[in-house]
């Protein structure tokens, strides 16, 4: 995913994001005696030479910290985590084997292994419920379902995932740094399925099976009304209902289009569309975008 504010950043599933950065800049503050790893790390072997000290034989620190110039320094996320892990497993009780337990699932995230990320990071939050970091450990959950968004034409059981993930953030979690991108993060994710829908009803549209296009645009229209589709999912209907012979269904989705998107492309195309057939957009009938239209322009719901 390309970073917040760089063009075509607004596109969910296409990288990590930058509060995993900035997640790492704050924990880097916390390093110490990075400097010395070598003297940690490193001991004269017999004949003068140098061997490894044996992880059993190091401290919680020198592990941490080693774990830490991997992920940083070189570049090794996957070697990260596992020494992340080892502090865990050899000081289980200690507080650095708490810092560890949630840099692991940020070092996995890095390293794109988003199960073990996702696993790591609950793991976290069921041991530490009420600890400072564990408004990030849920945010971090997050990103590993966000971040594997896919292009509109998969599957997009992971993009609900994300959304539910994404909601916990915002809802357990609403003064912490983490609820603002999550809210963003919502919105585009939720966008992404409306563009799923979108997708699959231009193509029965095209192939003119109207009826099914129809209902993949109603649920655009019902369901995601605040997405950027909204739009093109009245002119499709318009479109379509025409095709159909439909002309007050048609009328009136062309209505909440002008009501809605009047300054839009999709209300002119609309317009020209209807005037071609001696009809004009206003609310008309007693179909669901009748119900539709008393909603959201009158604003009568009963």
């Amino acid at each position: 995913m390309l970073e917040d504010g760089q063009p075509g950043a607004t596109e969910p599933g296409r990288g990590q994001s930058d509060e995993v950065g900035l997640f790492m800049a704050e924990c880097s503050a916390r390093r110490v005696l990075v400097g010395a790893l070598s003297a940690l790390i490193l001991v004269a072997g017999c004949g003068g030479g140098n061997r490894e000290v044996p992880l059993e034989s190091r401290s919680a620190q020198s592990i941490y910290t080693q774990a830490e110039y991997e992920l940083e320094e070189n570049r090794d996320p996957e070697e990260a985590a596992r020494l992340f892990g080892e502090v865990e497993r050899l000081y289980p009780y200690s507080d650095w084997a708490k810092r560890a337990l949630i840099m692991q699932a940020f070092a996995y995230h890095r390293d794109r292994d988003y199960e073990n990320s996702r696993a790591t990071a609950q793991r976290y939050i069921d041991f530490f419920p009420a600890d400072e970091d564990a408004a990030y450990a849920q945010y971090l959950l997050a990103l590993s379902y966000y971040d594997q968004i896919d292009l509109v034409g998969r599957d997009q059981g992971l993009t609900f995932q994300a959304l539910q993930a994404l909601r916990t953030v915002i809802e357990r979690y609403p003064d912490s740094e983490y609820a603002k991108s999550a809210i963003l993060k919502f919105d585009l994710a939720f966008d992404h399925l409306a563009a799923k829908e979108m997708e699959i009803g231009r193509y029965y549209h095209k192939r003119g099976h109207f009826s099914a296009a129809i209902n993949r645009f109603r649920v655009v229209v019902e369901d995601f009304q605040t997405t950027t589709h909204t739009a093109e999912a009245l002119f499709r209907l318009v479109e379509a209902y025409l095709s159909l012979g439909l002309d007050d269904e048609a009328q009136t989705a062309g209505a909440i289009l002008g009501h809605n998107f009047q300054s839009t492309e999709w209300y002119a195309d609309a317009f020209d569309l209807l005037k071609g057939r001696g009809l004009a957009p206003e609310a008309r009938g007693t179909s669901w975008l009748r119900t539709v239209y008393r909603q959201m322009i009158k604003g009568q719901w009963l």
